[in-house]
């Protein structure tokens, strides 16, 4: 991008030498096994890169979310699974207990984070309760010097791997009364209930996590009671910004594998290079690539400057995901029966880009808040 600094660009750099070397190579063996690649994921802390957002006195990088997406749209191009369970731990459970959390819970649980030797996930969505988030039903009860925590979260990524989740709670009758707390793995009536299995993103782990009759210490409990709707909407922003950096990053592995493709492959008599119909197709999807990548960065740099329009990040949400799905579509189409096979990695790229347009709110949602934010005054 024309506005990145030399820092940003170095960043990106990096990002691509590591995901050639450390995510391409298994990338198409955790997706057939359905395994998760934790040896790269601990690595990622060497580079610093697991807590991109976080207080650079915890370990973190201190950056923003023009980082974050650039960290994404890297990872993405070669390995989205892996990209999201980073997505994960970095910015659900790292940036919201450097955003959200007390000293003493920062210094306490941000630098095992940081350097990988915890991973963390976070615990909103529930079975019963996906869109509708502040209608949760897990509930926290006080008890003298602690909470009882009971209730389910549901499809929940890194689950099966954490140490440590940011875990939303119902602490009262009021919808919006919900309370926010940094649980552990091993305490007790803590528990991994079923592993989920998926139709993409299948190299990312993603489980139910369980909470029966938990004992939560008050110290464990993240800012005050019952205030924890603006933190979960203002992460959602930033989660919503960053997870369409992969998105982003799938499109431009549609693109450089058509591209590739195309010259490859012949067809009477000639690459398909030389035909009309696949120049027009690579043609597209370049464009449309190069435009989304325009718009996602601009909306970035507006949130890092501080932007207050909760419907940028829905407007991101919504057109990126959706043109990609038509992307990875047009490149299946390309290579024809191959791309329908297992041989090319593009069916992986549509099968993992489908969960953008469901994870962190789904289109149908976006469109409810680009609206009703649009149309305020007339629907009062």
């Amino acid at each position: 991008m024309w506005f990145f600094t030399e820092e940003q660009n170095q960043l990106k750099e990096v990002c691509k030498n590591f995901a050639n070397t450390e995510l391409k190579p298994k990338a198409e063996h955790h997706d057939e096994h359905e395994t998760f690649n934790i040896e790269a994921f601990k690595k990622m802390g060497e580079l610093g890169l697991l807590g991109i957002t976080a207080d650079s006195k915890y370990g973190g990088s201190g950056l923003g979310c023009t980082e974050a997406t650039i960290v994404m749209e890297e990872f993405g191009k070669v390995d989205a699974s892996s990209t999201l369970s980073y997505l994960a731990h970095s910015i659900l459970c790292v940036n919201n207990i450097d955003k959200n959390a007390s000293e003493e819970q920062k210094t306490k649980y941000l630098p095992k984070l940081i350097t990988g030797e915890h991973i963390g996930c976070m615990g909103m969505s529930e079975p019963g309760y996906g869109s509708d988030a502040v209608g949760l039903q897990t509930k926290a009860k006080k008890e003298g010097d602690e909470y009882i925590i009971n209730g389910n979260k549901m499809w929940i990524t890194n689950a099966q791997y954490s140490d440590i989740a940011y875990v939303y709670t119902r602490t009262g009758e009021e919808k919006k009364n919900l309370s926010t707390f940094i649980l552990e793995k091993n305490m007790p009536g803590y528990s991994v209930s079923k592993e989920i299995h998926k139709m993409g993103m299948r190299g990312s782990p993603t489980g139910e996590l369980n909470f029966e009759n938990l004992k939560a210490p008050i110290a464990n409990r993240v800012g005050e009671e019952g205030d924890s709707v603006y933190h979960m909407m203002k992460n959602l922003d930033l989660e919503r910004m960053t997870i369409s950096g992969i998105s982003l990053g799938i499109a431009q592995a549609c693109v450089d594998q058509c591209v590739q493709y195309a010259k490859e492959r012949s067809q009477f008599g000639k690459p398909i290079a030389n035909f009309q119909l696949i120049q027009k197709m690579i043609a597209d999807m370049s464009a449309e690539t190069e435009m989304m990548r325009h718009f996602l960065y601009s909306a970035c740099r507006e949130f890092d400057n501080g932007s207050t329009d909760r419907t940028l990040a829905a407007k991101v949400k919504l057109v990126i995901p959706r043109m990609v799905t038509k992307i990875a579509l047009d490149a299946i189409q390309l290579h024809g029966g191959y791309g329908y096979s297992r041989e090319f990695p593009v069916e992986r790229f549509l099968r993992d880009n489908k969960l953008m347009e469901i994870g962190a709110g789904t289109n149908e949602v976006m469109i409810m808040i680009i609206a009703k934010n649009l149309l305020k005054e007339a629907l009062a």
